[in-house]
């Protein structure tokens, strides 16, 4: 049964629930991400990403312990679907640099589904006057920014060069 939202305390502890959710399907996720990266970088990005994953799950594990409230019931769809669409891309038949363009743009939609997640607790807990809260979630959300402008430069320096050709070696511009 869905959690009756009559609170903004509720729709917090709801969110945080939602990305806590989040965050231990992407401990699952990003092994099989960077399995089926083929750039080096990429999949040491995804690895880090995932030692990185593991420190936001305790730090919503102390929120959660500060708010006197159990973590679990709830499962986020939303990322559900966001790590279908990465699961697909890795059964799928393709060039490796291609592969990893492809695998670059999942991770980014990830990246923006939690900074919006994140952001919008931050706000929550600053209204309700969560400081520690706050600064928790701050540091989350600024992990999760530079992941997405890792993702970025990654993607801009070579590999979505070497996804036009299909020798892997890009157009030479």
């Amino acid at each position: 049964m869905a959690m009756e939202l009559n609170s903004m305390h509720k729709l917090y502890v709801d969110l945080l629930k939602d990305l806590y959710s989040t965050e231990n399907q992407l401990v699952e996720a990003l092994p099989k991400m960077a399995k089926g990266a083929s750039s080096s970088e990429l999949r040491q990005g995804f690895e880090q990403h995932l030692t990185q994953t593991k420190g936001q799950v305790k730090r919503l594990e102390q929120i959660f312990s500060n708010l006197e409230f159990s973590p679990a019931g709830k499962k986020c769809v939303g990322m559900e679907g966001l790590i279908k669409e990465g699961e697909e891309i890795l059964k799928e038949e393709m060039e490796s640099p291609m592969r990893d363009a492809a695998l670059i743009t999942a991770a980014q939609k990830v990246e923006h589904y939690e900074m919006a997640g994140y952001g919008t607790a931050r706000t929550f807990a600053e209204i309700l006057g969560e400081a520690n809260a706050v600064r928790l979630l701050q540091e989350t959300l600024d992990e999760e920014k530079m992941t997405d402008e890792r993702l970025t430069r990654l993607a801009e320096s070579h590999i979505n060069r070497q996804a036009l050709r299909p020798d892997g070696r890009g157009n030479g511009r």
